[in-house]
């Protein structure tokens, strides 16, 4: 997916990098590519996102193995599929928000002081273009995602000038997600409502978050960019 997509565009440049999710075996694959490709040097962690004393738990693991962080890039999500808004459990509801939202914030504000502590840092939030249209079949999602770029901009004052914050609103992306969709349907709709007329790849996303990651953008925090295909 994205999350591996851009582990892969970091490890071309160089990168140290942990990573995290609550999938150990396909973070350990990723890893194991990573190190045999390009030599990396790559740290993998289980961790539930939604879990403050987890979360916490492993960004101490992290800067020990590394001494610091100087990007955090939150690419947690999860938008699961439902008959109607009636039917949305409230259980299903803080699930989403919690992964989407929740552990967000709690990785921006522990990593974000530890950050501007040790010098400075980048944080690299990726939203959904849920957030901002009108998406009956993707709430709560698109409001927790909504949410996530309120604290982008938030974040970014917080912690500016040692911390940098931005956001990438991405589109609809073919990933392991989108297996379960109906493409047929898909594109038949992308034709019509995305001026670039299909979905994106897991790879047209690696560059709007080295940029964000990097000196190139030393004057840009609280920004929030489409990578959409020009679909909101």
């Amino acid at each position: 997916g994205l999350g591996r997509a851009m582990a892969e565009g970091f490890a071309k440049e160089g990168a140290k990098l942990a990573i995290v999710s609550r999938k150990l075996e396909a973070c350990d694959e990723t890893a194991e590519a990573l190190r045999t490709a390009y030599g990396s040097e790559v740290m993998t962690r289980s961790t539930h996102v939604g879990n403050w004393d987890d979360l916490d738990a492993m960004v101490d693991e992290v800067i020990e193995h590394f001494g610091q962080i100087d990007v955090l890039i939150n690419n947690a999500g999860m938008s699961p599929l439902y008959p109607s808004l009636s039917d949305i459990s409230e259980a299903l509801f803080d699930k989403v928000v919690s992964v989407n939202l929740k552990g967000p914030f709690r990785l921006m504000a522990n990593v974000g002081e530890r950050m501007q502590k040790d010098g400075g840092g980048a944080i690299v939030n990726i939203s959904s273009s849920a957030s901002v249209t009108k998406s009956p079949h993707a709430e709560p999602y698109g409001a927790a995602k909504s949410g996530l770029n309120a604290l982008t901009r938030s974040f970014a004052a917080a912690y500016g000038p040692k911390v940098r914050v931005n956001c990438i609103m991405a589109g609809p992306f073919l990933t392991d997600i989108s297996d379960a969709w109906d493409m047929e349907a898909f594109n038949e709709r992308a034709r019509t409502t995305i001026p670039m007329q299909r979905g994106g790849q897991a790879n047209e996303i690696v560059a709007a978050a080295l940029y964000f990651a990097g000196e190139g953008a030393s004057f840009t925090t609280g920004a929030i960019l489409a990578v959409d295909g020009g679909s909101h």
